[in-house]
């Protein structure tokens, strides 16, 4: 359930995209944000470092599109994604992958102390940024080739988004089979 909740923001803002105002549906992630912050801080849980990135980038790019309203939708998913690329890449620059604080969360204090724990987190961060660096070039591509259809940015953000959630369910699992120890999740298993 917690993958659910952490996607349910940029799933909100993504369909408010195709039918209402780019700011409507940036502030809307903004207020879906607080909520998934609020619900973990109810359950006693960490606030995110990615929920209060986007929290940001959502308001930042929302507060700069109501003094440009013309800013057109691929500018403002180019912007939104730029922003989430440097929360997840500073993250890591930082040395605390932003899927560590869900992972330690899922895990039980042994676990979080296995030397391929950390190195783990690391690498679906490093899947994540990547993710965002992909969704960012389909947006350019967006904004520069405008003769382009609309779906093949969906398509772009699609694959990307879905193959980093495949890897962050994938890798855990692939190396408790290869090292035989229990699994280094760094998300909460979905229900």
């Amino acid at each position: 359930m917690a993958i659910f909740l952490i996607l349910v923001p940029y799933g909100v803002y993504g369909l408010l995209m195709l039918v209402t105002s780019a700011a409507v549906s940036l502030f809307a992630a903004v207020a879906v944000c607080l909520g998934v912050i609020a619900l973990d801080i109810l359950r006693g849980r960490s606030v995110k470092i990615l929920g209060a990135g986007s929290v940001v980038v959502f308001a930042a790019v929302g507060g700069y599109v109501l003094t440009d309203p013309a800013m057109n939708s691929s500018a403002v998913k180019f912007a939104v994604d730029t922003g989430i690329f440097l929360v997840s890449l500073l993250s890591i620059v930082f040395r605390h992958p932003f899927t560590l604080q869900y992972a330690r969360e899922a895990v039980d204090a042994e676990t979080a102390r296995l030397p391929g724990f950390l190195h783990a987190n690391y690498l679906i961060t490093w899947a994540w940024t990547g993710a965002a660096l992909l969704m960012m070039i389909g947006n350019i591509a967006l904004l520069y080739v405008p003769s382009l259809p609309l779906w093949s940015g969906l398509l772009i953000t699609f694959a990307a988004r879905n193959s980093a959630v495949y890897f962050t369910k994938w890798y855990p699992q692939y190396r408790k089979a290869k090292y035989g120890l229990a699994p280094v999740s760094t998300l909460p298993a979905t229900h």
